[in-house]
């Protein structure tokens, strides 16, 4: 079954981390998907660029384009993890082992189904 393992944060302190912080961070988080890689267990990761980025699609028809995302929230989502594991408690022990390296971040585990088979894993079963 895939999970994915979102990552959330308070935007504004990943923010301001010095870019050696960030990549303090950045290379712990490598070193954790390394071995969960070579399980073939870890599929695609991505960080996401800054909220202020991003656009919102919604509304009727072909709808309308805004500026943002719209939660309301103190965290903001700005990355994910692709994991391939029989449970969910497999996963969530992966999402423990990046929260090791990264203790600011929110992790949340939520199976994915794909209705397109996906370059690496392939079709999800179940």
């Amino acid at each position: 079954m895939l999970y994915a393992i979102l990552a959330y944060h308070v935007e504004d302190e990943l923010l301001a981390w010095t870019p050696e912080q960030d990549a303090a961070v950045v290379s712990k988080v490598i070193e954790v998907q390394a071995p969960l890689r070579a399980s073939g267990h870890f599929g695609p990761a991505a960080r996401l660029d800054d909220t202020q980025k991003a656009k919102t699609l919604r509304g009727p028809g072909a709808g309308m384009v805004l500026d943002g995302p719209f939660a309301e929230t103190k965290e903001q989502l700005l990355g994910f993890h692709l994991v391939n594991y029989d449970t969910e408690e497999e996963a969530i022990a992966a999402a423990r082992k990046l929260r090791e390296v990264n203790p600011s971040a929110v992790y949340e585990i939520r199976p994915v189904k794909l209705f397109v088979p996906a370059d690496g894993f392939g079709t999800t079963r179940g």
